[in-house]
């Protein structure tokens, strides 16, 4: 294939609420050291959650930040952090072919539910209502503030994909580097969820959300004693170019990817469907130019839920029955649910297996659900299987959008 249909990523910046870059990140996911904590969440009480603790003024000032959206704030830092590590030379490069896309789940909970509480602490006032409400709530903000940030005059804008939006985001980047309308990507996923109790609110109605008394414990993906999902934020932002840009300018690489699809399930709002999620898979595999032997690591969406675990699992199977080569794990046992950022910081923990052979292991399934037994799958304790080629990656969401993206260990 030729250099200029080969797209590479050179960058990766991101914040989980278990490491701040992505060396902080893979080593917390190799140790078991999870990000989620207690935290009062308003009305709501004590609650488990995965919160970012990183720097948001290293990349902009107090001002901006007052005036934006955290998560702006966690977009601008995952952007700047993603440029810096692909060593770009910002200064010269066309910023018109430089495109920023950002997977999301929703945005703008957060400023309005802070501006509503504010007005009924002073008696329904609507002059408090801040000015900045519009910008900070239109639903392009986060792609728009990273624009601002880096003077990016290219096109920007985010994709509604609820929990597949990592995997979304990404995807958008390859295409629109393939179609010729940009020469750089920044691309990839970012959620603010846990700093809004409308979502936490809403997922204790549904009976869906995590609770323990040990918070790193409560994310339990496919054990049987799972109870639902820890709301966590984060934030993972690629950088992608052509192979042919990338060699020009010598720079690193950490893999190429190779295919990805998206389809909709069109059963449910929210149940998954296991028969789309194997379509799903084997429509990027066969984009790929790959068979199910080829692939070596599947990364689980694996949300903790009872009928989401299940049928993935379920769907899992079904994908890769025949192969007896392809291993499996899952990462919200670590860092919760990060919604919208989940594909992307999923694929980023990943990715370094690659160089080190090490396939990090799914936390916290101490009891491994009957129904969840998938053949090779990684638990609790890291596995050295030494060469790693390719890597799957699930993301789904709400609404039945299911994602899976491939990359594949560079070679020239």
């Amino acid at each position: 294939m030729d250099d200029t249909q080969r797209i590479v990523i050179t960058g990766i910046g991101l914040t989980a609420p278990n490491g701040n870059n992505l060396l902080e990140f893979r080593k917390s996911l190799l140790e078991c050291r999870s990000g989620v904590k207690h935290h009062e969440i308003r009305y709501m009480g004590k609650q488990v959650a995965g919160m970012c603790e990183f720097d948001e003024y290293k990349y902009q000032s107090k001002k901006l930040r007052r005036r934006g959206t955290r998560a702006g704030s966690i977009s601008i830092y995952c952007a700047n952090e993603a440029v810096s590590d692909a060593k770009l030379h910002w200064e010269s490069v066309d910023k018109s072919m430089v495109g920023v896309f950002l997977g999301i789940t929703e945005h703008g909970n957060v400023e309005t539910e802070e501006e509503i509480y504010q007005m009924h602490q002073n008696q329904l006032d609507w002059k408090l209502w801040s000015p900045h409400h519009n910008p900070r709530t239109v639903s392009n903000s986060p792609a728009g503030e990273v624009t601002l940030n880096l003077n990016i005059t290219g096109p920007h804008y985010t994709l509604g994909s609820a929990c597949a939006g990592g995997n979304v985001g990404i995807i958008q980047g390859v295409q629109q580097l393939l179609l010729g309308e940009v020469d750089l990507a920044l691309c990839g996923g970012i959620s603010e969820s846990s700093q809004t109790f409308g979502i936490f609110a809403a997922f204790a109605a549904q009976g869906a959300l995590a609770h323990h008394e040990d918070p790193t414990l409560a994310s339990r993906p496919l054990d049987k004693n799972r109870n639902g999902i820890a709301i966590s934020e984060g934030g993972c932002i690629y950088v992608l170019e052509r192979l042919s840009d990338a060699k020009k300018r010598g720079a690193k690489i950490y893999a190429e990817i190779k295919g990805y699809a998206i389809n909709s399930d069109a059963t449910d709002f929210v149940n998954p469907n296991s028969e789309r999620q194997v379509q799903c898979m084997h429509k990027a595999i066969k984009r790929a130019g790959l068979n199910i032997h080829e692939i070596d690591l599947v990364n689980m969406h694996a949300t903790g839920t009872g009928t989401g675990d299940v049928n993935e699992a379920r769907a899992v199977r079904e994908a890769f029955q025949d192969s007896d080569k392809t291993y499996v794990n899952f990462t919200k046992g670590h860092i919760g649910h990060c919604m919208g950022a989940a594909g992307s910081l999923e694929l980023a923990g990943n990715i370094p297996s690659f160089e080190d052979g090490i396939i990090h292991p799914g936390m916290n399934c101490q009891d491994l659900d009957p129904e969840c037994e998938i053949k090779n799958l990684v638990i609790n304790e890291p596995k050295l299987v030494g060469n790693i080629t390719y890597i799957l990656n699930n993301s789904f969401g709400m609404l039945g959008i299911n994602s899976a993206l491939i990359v594949k260990k560079y070679s020239v």
